[in-house]
């Protein structure tokens, strides 16, 4: 550990309250940004530093840009700056905790999160669920989302970030979301993460299953033994499932040909085939050129994971439109975040639902070591 690290990490627990025995806690490295332009960073208490350690003395707010030889810090050139404060850093106007640094990337910069992971974690409750679900449904988000960064942790060790702030990993927005009951959860949960055979799972989770989780190896082509699809009784009443997309028949077209589907003069779409849990296996596009049988994950990506919302969906086609039909959110892989709610009221504890959702798992302390 850097002898400037050492001070960041003794910077934060003494803020906290914390012990010097405390002084090393699990931290994670959480990327904000990637590949943007520049960046506004402000804050009170603010220690400043380049990427070789050296002290910058620079006033607040900073103007941060990519520069031909690094990063330029309100006009001033270095290799990169880290920025670390007792409470709040803003970054574009969001709060976030402990350390951020911006340095150069291939396009434009890469501005990191580096924090203790629980803090991490609640800041995530609140962009995953919300904290005023069940308690039990807060502490299983907890676990599931904390057993993902340990995992993603172990794999990207080394690497310049272990997660991103979106979809990609995990939805993550800082210090500005947190409030007591994530807090709660979290502390409640601490270091407890999700094992199979002794190592930490790769807990995927979605929004809403609309009746049945989904096989990892139906959209990732792996079985893996903790992801099997199972029955999901408790999402269908909690929240809407049912949604419509209607597209004109040149714009899928140009969204399977981008994708690198050979298809001109599409003539119709349809559904061949569904899987064990009712999602669509392929799509059979007919067009002009050639019949092409797309597979339902690879349809679902192609027109947009906003857009089609899940792979339980029915297609039909009206003249030069279709229509898709669908029902829940999401891959379908792991816990389903709306069943875990109902299995919440319904009056399961968070143990029981994470061994509902991911079969024969046990859950570990100490981030599973």
């Amino acid at each position: 550990m850097s002898l400037f690290r050492a001070l960041i990490i003794l910077v934060i627990c003494l803020a906290a309250g914390g012990s010097v025995a405390a002084m090393r806690p699990e931290t994670v490295r959480v990327a904000l940004s990637k590949g943007v332009d520049s960046v506004r960073i402000d804050g009170s208490g603010v220690l400043l530093t380049d990427g070789r350690g050296e002290p910058l003395d620079l006033e607040m707010p900073l103007e941060v840009k990519r520069s031909f030889s690094g990063v330029s810090v309100n006009g001033k050139s270095v290799d990169r700056l880290i920025a670390v404060a007792p409470g709040r850093l803003s970054v574009n106007g969001k709060g976030y905790r402990a350390v951020v640094e911006v340095s150069p990337a291939q396009k434009g910069l890469l501005v990191v999160n580096d924090l203790p992971l629980e803090e991490y974690l609640v800041g995530l409750i609140n962009c995953e669920i919300s904290s005023a679900w069940p308690m039990e449904a807060v502490k299983a988000q907890a676990v599931i989302a904390r057993s993902y960064a340990v995992y993603q942790m172990q794999a990207r060790r080394g690497a310049p970030y272990q997660l991103e702030s979106s979809v990609m990993d995990q939805v993550y927005e800082g210090a500005d979301v947190e409030d007591s009951r994530a807090a709660r959860g979290v502390e409640e949960t601490a270091g407890q993460v999700l094992t199979y055979e002794g190592k930490t799972i790769q807990a995927f989770y979605h929004s809403n299953c609309a009746g049945h989780t989904e096989n990892s190896k139906n959209v990732w082509g792996m079985s893996i033994p903790y992801l099997q699809g199972v029955a999901c009784l408790y999402c269908g009443e909690s929240n809407p499932i049912k949604w419509e997309l209607k597209l004109p028949l040149k714009k899928v077209e140009s969204a399977l040909r981008a994708a690198g589907y050979q298809v001109a003069g599409i003539r119709e779409c349809r559904v061949r085939g569904r899987n064990d849990s009712g999602r669509v296996q392929d799509v059979l596009v007919d067009s002009s050129r050639s019949k092409v049988a797309v597979p339902g994950v690879a349809f679902r990506k192609a027109l947009g994971y906003g857009a089609v919302k899940s792979t339980n969906f029915e297609l039909r086609q009206s003249g030069d439109e279709l229509l898709v039909v669908g029902s829940g959110s999401g891959h379908g892989v792991g816990l389903c975040q709306w069943g875990a709610k109902g299995r919440a009221i319904e009056g399961f504890d968070y143990r029981e639902i994470l061994s509902y959702y991911y079969p024969g798992v046990k859950l570990a302390g100490g981030y599973g070591r």
